[in-house]
């Protein structure tokens, strides 16, 4: 047996909700067919627009404008490092100990060795030049977003002039390349190279002049790089300067420029291309993408800020003319200013394009499995978290069900927590107040007053506060429903024998704890409708309801798993039971 409660929005499943369809782009209608709150201040809503080319399924995640604080947007590294790549979801449980996290892919990357096509700062650190021809995002301490396709120039001196510099880039010949520890453990495996250690040296700001002294040098590829410093990369025509140059005990200056100057972004991360200027969509923006990556329809993301600062991380799903057909660059374009977004670039595109949230899936892949990323856009929040009651509805009525309630929450610092719930009544009945460690914290409750006495049925909520070792301070509250007009549902027999002239093949028996209107159907276990038994008011007491074995068409129903699902409506709420049982054909 299972209880739940029914509402009209669910985060998983496409069942449509009764509200108005609102036209989208020419020729087809929207309507939102999921909703959830994910975090204080942060939303998500599935929507599905009806289009000539087919359903399209829109995925969209609302939340605060960051502020550094409660609120960070930042790009993630696959496995923190330039090489390699990494499942969104598994780049968010990376970031679990931290913060929790509503994440979406990022940029366009190369398979080998899984490094992004564009910009990449992180804590106001560039880790990866942008490309030239496309935008970037850059992301303000405030939480102001800027899109532009930024210059980049990257340079070296030792005891002689300025010379050309890469940036954590794979080996090109004949040119100098930085390494940070940003790239991975250690540098490209070559011959042929002067390498030169620098034992330490600081966060490579844009526009901004850092030093390091060689410590050490090598001949060869290979070379661990170590944490805070770098390794510089000499090939062919180059690496003689490195000898006389930047012997080991000399200083070297790195000048990483980009045009516009962004030395004053918290991070940035590539992609492309403009989609929102001005809150209009933007249909071409001369970017360096082919036909195939703008006007192909497919899965693909974006981000976007609102006149308000909010943010939308946004995934349209793909790979399906039945489910979700996909959308080009532009018509994305004109979903996002739809959505009031005054400003938008697209991300990366096709099967890697994924909407998560704590380390699950909230899109569907477009290809068999999730597909791994090289990076990531987080919304990461630092404050408490509250899960989902493990059940929508508490029942203590007895019956071995959803007797007591299970709710959880999640600290990422030392804070001092106070958890309560509020009934209908208003009352307020204490759960926890004392000083807690990060981690997972769980709490049940049976359903009881603080007297002892049955507490008030209705709609309650969890709310729990705290206040960390910062000083600040946050809320998670969660909605839940006591329940107990329904209750001890028992489907008998469990096996039942379908004959053509049978009257009572199945009976239904529950407890009505209040009258209510109650709705009885016989259903296979992935919830199809075969049968509707009983739709109408009942008084409160003992109940018994027949199937006769039959379909709604009048035809003996076939062999197989089936259910009964019972629904109670009253002034109290709408709650269900199901129990399940096999028919077999004689």
């Amino acid at each position: 047996m299972l209880r739940k409660l029914l509402i009209a929005v669910a985060l998983a499943g496409l069942a449509a909700l009764p509200a108005s369809a609102a036209p989208s782009v020419r020729g087809a209608t929207t309507q939102i067919v999921s909703q959830a709150l994910l975090l204080p201040g942060v939303s998500y809503q599935r929507q599905v627009e009806y289009t000539p080319h087919g359903p399209v399924v829109l995925d969209i995640v609302t939340a605060p404008r960051p502020d550094g604080n409660l609120y960070t947007l930042a790009p993630a590294l696959s496995n923190n490092a330039i090489v390699g790549v990494e499942k969104l979801t598994d780049i968010e449980k990376d970031a679990s100990a931290a913060a929790t996290v509503v994440g979406v892919n990022g940029d366009y990357f190369a398979t080998n060795p899984g490094s992004p096509t564009g910009v990449l700062m992180r804590g106001g650190a560039l880790d990866f030049a942008p490309a030239s021809a496309r935008s970037s995002l850059g992301i303000a301490p405030n939480g102001t977003l800027s899109v532009a396709v930024l210059g980049f120039d990257g340079t070296w001196r030792g005891t002689d002039q300025r010379r050309q510099l890469d940036l954590n880039r794979a080996a090109v010949a004949g040119h100098t390349t930085l390494y940070t520890s940003a790239w991975g453990p250690t540098t490209p495996a070559e011959s042929g190279v002067v390498e030169d250690v620098l034992g330490s040296l600081p966060p490579t700001v844009p526009n901004r002049i850092v030093t390091g002294l060689v410590t050490s040098t090598a001949p060869q590829g290979g070379v661990p790089i170590p944490v805070g410093g770098a390794v510089l990369v000499a090939r062919g025509a180059q690496a003689p300067h490195f000898t006389a140059e930047a012997p080991v005990g000399a200083t070297v200056e790195i000048r990483l420029t980009l045009t516009p100057d962004w030395s004053g972004m918290s991070g940035a991360i590539g992609g492309g291309p403009l989609l929102v200027a001005g809150g209009k969509p933007v249909f071409r923006s001369k970017e360096s993408f082919g036909d195939l990556v703008l006007n192909r329809r497919s899965a693909r993301s974006a981000v976007a800020q609102l006149s308000d600062g909010r943010i939308l991380l946004v995934t349209v799903e793909g790979g399906s003319l039945a489910y979700s057909a996909g959308m080009t660059s532009y018509e994305l374009a004109v979903a996002l200013a739809r959505l009031g977004a005054v400003t938008a670039m697209g991300l990366g595109s096709g099967d890697p394009a994924a909407l998560a949230f704590d380390g699950s899936l909230l899109t569907r892949p477009s290809g068999s499995a999730e597909q791994p990323v090289s990076d990531a856009l987080l919304l990461s929040y630092a404050g408490v978290y509250a899960a989902p009651p493990a059940s929508d509805v508490l029942s203590p009525n007895g019956d071995g069900v959803d007797d007591t309630e299970t709710f959880t929450y999640r600290l990422v610092r030392a804070s001092q927590v106070t958890a309560t719930l509020v009934g209908p009544d208003r009352s307020v009945l204490p759960l926890v107040q004392d000083a807690e460690q990060p981690g997972e914290h769980t709490l049940q409750w049976n359903g009881l007053s603080a007297a002892g006495a049955p507490a008030v049925e209705g709609g309650w909520k969890l709310s729990v506060a705290a206040v960390d070792d910062r000083g600040t301070a946050s809320t998670a509250e969660r909605q839940f429903s006591l329940n107990d007009t329904l209750g001890s549902l028992q489907a008998s027999p469990a096996e039942a024998q379908l004959r053509p002239k049978a009257r009572g093949v199945v009976a239904a028996t529950f407890d009505l704890a209040h009258p209510a209107r109650v709705t009885v159907t016989v259903e296979k276990r992935t919830g199809i409708v075969i049968a509707t038994v009983l739709d109408q008011q009942l008084a409160a007491g003992a109940q018994k309801v027949l199937w006769n074995g039959r379909t709604w068409t009048g035809a003996l129903a076939f062999t197989g798993d089936y259910q009964l699902h019972v629904v109670a409506s009253n002034s109290i709420g709408t709650v269900s039971l199901t129990a399940q049982f096999v028919a077999r054909r004689q």
